[in-house]
Formats: C-alpha cells, structure tokens, sequence
C-alpha cells in the first residue's frame, strides 16, 4: 500500500485474510453449522411472503447470470444476485438469528454469501464454513465497537454492518491477501446505509436491507479484486465510520477486538424463538409466566435500555397503535400483551395478523375509543404497559438485552421479574432438538419431510469436501 494502514484497520485486515480452517475451535465451528442451519430454515420457510416474492420476480428481471442459485426456486444467478435474494427471504420476518453485543443479524448475510461464493467457485464446505467465520467475525467485531450508538441514534445496524461481512466472505473465500481484504472492506464502507423509520412508518424494504448490504458487500470485494482502492482508515480516520456513524469516540482499546486469540463471536449465536425483535425476547420471556392471568393483571411497568426504547418502545410512534405487521413485530406493548394473554408471539400469529385472521385493534372507531377489536384481550393489556427508560440498565449490561418487568395485579399486589439472557442467546441456548423442530416447521410445507431431513443431515455432515452445490440441492423444491 502506498501510505499505512491504521492499527485497527490493519487488524481486522490479518484476521480475515490469516484465518485458517485448521485453527477454528470446535465450538466456533458449531456456532456455524447451528447459525446455517436456522437461516437456510428460515429462507425456505419464507419464500412465499409476499415482499419476498417481489424480490425474487425483480431479481429475476434484472440479474447477472451465473451459478449461483435461489432457494427454493432454483433460479440461476451471479454470486450477488443470488445473495442478494436468499439474505432478503432469511431476514423477512424477524425471525432470523441475532447479536446481543452489536444489536444486528449477521446470519442472513454470512450464510447466503458463502453459499452464493461457494457455488459460483465450485467450493467445498470446507471453505463455506471458513467464509461464514471469516464474515461473522468481521461484521460483529466491527459492530461491537460502534454498538449501542448505532441503534440509538436510528441507523439499522444491520444495513450498515452487512456489506463488511459480505465483503470479508469473499475476501477469504477468494484467498485475498491483507492489501485486497483491506481495500474490499473499505469499499463494502461505502456502502453502509439505512435507519430504523420503518419500526415506526412500517416498510417493507427492512425486509431487503440484508439483501441490499449482502449484495453490495459482494460487489465491493469484486471491485477490490479489479484494482478499485479504498481508504485505508475506513473506521477509525475523522471521517471513517466509526466516528460518522457512532458520533462520538470509540473505545482505545478498538485494535484488541480484532486480535486473532480473541473469543470467537460466532460462538455467541441467538437463535430466535419469537417473531419479533430481538429487543423484545427477555420481555416476552417474561410474559409468558402471566398466561391465565392477563385478565386481573391491573398495570404493567416495563423497564428498558436506551437503545430498546427506540426501536420498540416510547420513541417508536405506533408502538400502543400497531396497524402494520412491521409495527406489531416492533411494538414492545403488544409483544408483551401477546404473550401473556396465550396468543404466543410465533410464525402462525404474525402470519395470521398480516393475513388478517388475527384482529388487534378492530377498526378505526375502535381503535379511537376502546382499542378492541375481534381480539381485544391483547389491544386492552397493551394499553396498560407503561415503558419506562433506564439508562443505568445500558451500564449494567452492556451488549445484553434485559427486561426489568413490574405487574400490578387488581388486588393490589405486584410481582416483579428480571430477564437477563433470554431463550435463544448462547447463555440460555435453544436445544438442539428444537432447533430441528423449528427448521422441519418452516421447511416441510415447502420441502417436504425426505428433503428437510436430507437438508439437517447435509448441514451436520462431517464431510468437508462435499461441493458447496450439494447443500443447495437440498433447498431446491424438485
């Protein structure tokens, strides 16, 4: 290079492009195959959601060819293009895996770059599983440090954090050197965009955000490999991300979170056991202790971090009105009601909102006077949740999403409920047993039940060697 890279730049740069199969810990290796398997689920699983099938009928007009294929469909394509697709059906309804620490889900955007590189090369599973380290790590570790400023401040962190993890899948995948992997990442930094307004206006483009990032982080790499350069303090120089997008210093010690003897973060891997944002879980946790009991239930305080208040909470103005299934899945209040009251906050029940057999709100005179509609028992409890921000939850536990819950029964007396690791996070993990049940209850309408199984087994294969294709054979419907 002709002038030197900051230490920070400099060693995300080494990690990405030094990582070796042969060094990765075991449980870095199961935190891949745990993370593939629930976003390769969910791609199947939500192939048929109408935003989605507008995604894959644009692709299907405007694509480059290539070897890489769609889920499901089978569509041809470039190795962006068919990225670009599967990353949008593996985030379309939040129900994909996420990232206490950075407030993000890399999964959609690892797994489907990997995949599409893997096809486009003629790569082994070998090198898939290596790419999505390669690209978990980059994206998260870059994501700490910019956490929680990202999402207070509005900015969807996963838009902005997908095209470095893409970019850095490519980057080991394609055996680029620390010079290329450098400049890839810096280019996949112009690319780092999009709020959170849709929590609030709704949208469905936040379903495409992960498509959007995973594509151009593809294309930023490409643009590397071609001779395009960067600049070289893309995240720490006074106009580099971090001081941009975070708006205020990081932390001195920024160049240790990329050292290669540093915990893998993929070890850290939330798989999602609810419809809606991850910010939400602890609460709903919570509620679920309260089924049989809505009806008495008098009051609700719920205690809440910085960052959760924007996105789900006081700062999010339909969070007490939701009227689109973006604003449902993002409304802390109706989360909470939902799980209380029995409705469960799953696929079927966000499926049975948008299709319009689950009522919350009734219609606009309901809604402007008593809130009740054909389900009414979770619009009345919804009214009764007061969210109350408590910046020190932000100090106390940083990088987690906790739940501070307070319920005042009609009897006057109060319970009271904390939740620090909700189900799903590496602290309090899912089992593997329903990890199988939730990926056979997305894939076997679509699949069937001889190709879900051949799917679960292709992903915990040992056989390193198998062509990337023949996990992508499962995912197409014959």
């Amino acid at each position: 290079m002709t002038s030197e890279v900051p230490p920070v730049e400099a060693a995300l740069g080494a990690l990405v492009a030094e990582l070796e199969f042969d060094a990765l810990p075991a449980e870095a290796l199961a935190g891949a195959r745990r993370l593939m398997q629930d976003q390769l689920a969910l791609q199947v699983g939500c192939e048929t959601l109408p935003w989605c099938r507008a995604v894959i009928d644009y692709a299907r007009g405007s694509h480059a060819p290539g070897r890489s294929r769609v889920v499901v469909t089978g569509d041809a394509m470039s190795a962006g293009d068919a990225a670009f697709v599967n990353a949008t059906l593996g985030h379309s309804f939040e129900y994909d895996d996420a990232h206490r620490a950075s407030s993000s889900h890399p999964g959609s955007t690892v797994v489907s770059a990997a995949l599409a590189i893997g096809e486009e090369d003629g790569a082994s599973m070998r090198d898939v599983l290596l790419g999505i380290v390669a690209g978990y790590e980059a994206y998260t570790r870059v994501g700490v440090l910019a956490a929680p400023d990202l999402l207070e401040r509005g900015f969807h962190p996963h838009a902005l954090l997908a095209p470095f993890g893409a970019a850095a899948v490519v980057a080991r995948m394609r055996g680029f050197d620390a010079e290329q992997t450098t400049h890839a990442l810096a280019i996949a930094m112009s690319h780092s965009a999009g709020t959170t307004e849709y929590t609030s206006s709704g949208g469905s483009v936040k379903r495409v955000h992960a498509g959007i990032g995973t594509r151009n982080g593809i294309r930023a790499a490409e643009m590397a490999a071609a001779g395009i350069t960067g600049p070289l303090a893309y995240l720490t120089g006074s106009k580099g991300f971090l001081p941009v997008f975070k708006g205020r210093p990081f932390a001195d010690d920024a160049v240790e979170r990329f050292a290669p003897d540093r915990p893998f973060e993929i070890t850290k891997v939330w798989i999602k056991p609810y419809c809606c944002c991850g910010c939400c879980h602890g609460f709903v946790d919570g509620a679920r202790t309260f089924v049989g009991r809505a009806d008495d239930i008098d009051a609700v305080e719920l205690g809440i971090q910085s960052g959760g208040d924007v996105v789900v909470g006081n700062r999010n103005v339909n969070a007490y009105s939701p009227s689109a299934l973006e604003q449902l899945q993002y409304s802390l209040p109706f989360q909470f009601a939902l799980a209380a009251t029995g409705h469960g906050n799953g696929f079927t029940t966000h499926h049975d909102y948008f299709e319009g057999r689950l009522k919350l709100l009734g219609d606009a005179a309901e809604r402007s006077s008593t809130h009740q509609g054909a389900d009414g028992d979770v619009a009345r409890l919804a009214q009764r949740v007061r969210i109350t921000p408590k910046p020190d939850l932000d100090t106390a536990y940083p990088g987690k999403w906790v739940a501070d819950i307070a319920v005042t029964f009609r009897d006057g007396t109060t319970e009271r409920l904390f939740v620090e690791d909700s189900t799903g996070t590496s602290e309090n993990p899912i089992p593997q047993d329903e990890l199988d049940a939730k990926a056979r209850d997305l894939t076997v309408g679509r699949l069937g039940p001889e190709q879900t199984e051949a799917l679960l087994a292709a992903i915990a294969s040992d056989d390193l060697d198998a062509p990337a294709s023949s996990l992508v054979d499962t995912l197409i419907v014959r």
